[in-house]
């Protein structure tokens, strides 16, 4: 059984984000078309379909990271800002955009809140482990047909 750490994370990222959208998991909200994706950076997302992206890289992370919370995910998608002369300086990603996937993706039961211990935050749920084995496994088999 192939695991979805064993594929080429890009692949799987660009092929989740084709489904989420497919299967209209996620979507993405009205002022989506208008921000940018943290303090540290100068322009709004190229493509089109960034949500999407984001959704299908979080999933990931959630899998890879166990239970994780917001200000986690805030601090892996940051970034440092360019601020001319001075020293760049490190910033955090925008909590609204992250939160509204994670609840996006709650709603569709493809993650679930919990406590492990000390640690809380959200983990895979059955549905949301499957959905990406079937196409880690897809792009296994993609990987090795064409090898």
């Amino acid at each position: 059984m192939t695991h979805i750490l064993r594929v080429n994370p890009n692949d799987l990222i660009n092929k989740v984000a084709v489904q989420l959208k497919q299967q209209k998991l996620v979507e993405p909200t009205e002022w989506s078309k208008f921000v940018k994706t943290g303090h540290h950076k100068q322009r709004l997302p190229d493509s089109p379909d960034w949500w999407y992206a984001r959704s299908a890289a979080m999933l990931r992370a959630i899998a890879r990271l166990g239970p994780i919370g917001t200000s986690k995910l805030r601090t892996k998608y940051g970034g440092k800002k360019n601020r001319g002369h001075k020293p760049e300086h490190v910033y955090r990603a925008s909590g609204s955009i992250i939160r509204h996937i994670l609840q996006q993706l709650e709603k569709s039961e493809l993650i679930k809140q919990v406590a492990k211990g000390v640690h809380k935050g959200r983990v895979l749920t059955p549905k949301g482990i499957s959905f990406l084995d079937k196409i880690a496994v897809q792009l296994a088999k993609e990987q090795n047909g064409s090898a």
